[in-house]
């Protein structure tokens, strides 16, 4: 299992601010599934990062092959709909926390 960064770059930038509703909701969906893929431990974080020159998501997941990192990209509501661009990077020899099991937070 590999780890690799995905980088959501708006073709606005100015989003959040400038958001239309059907923008909204394309990010209500995008949110929904990271939090997905976070649930079934193929996301290990996601969420903005707040840039001074313009504000932009990331996301790090693990996965077993380029094929797998292509298909998340592909399945994500941004691209789908024509938001932004994902720039994916691999993490090659990427340090992770060891997993924490259910209860012991």
């Amino acid at each position: 299992m590999s780890c690799y960064a995905y980088k959501f770059v708006s073709y606005k930038p100015d989003l959040p601010v400038s958001m239309t509703e059907h923008e909204a909701a394309v990010m209500g969906e995008h949110v929904a599934y990271w939090q997905g893929l976070l649930d079934k431990g193929i996301a290990v974080a996601f969420g903005p990062v707040l840039d001074p020159a313009g504000a932009w998501g990331i996301a790090v997941v693990e996965a077993d092959s380029e094929a797998d990192v292509l298909a998340i990209r592909a399945g994500d509501p941004v691209i789908r709909e024509d938001l932004g661009t994902i720039d994916v990077y691999p993490m090659p020899g990427a340090i992770t926390r060891p997993a924490i099991s259910p209860g012991t937070m």
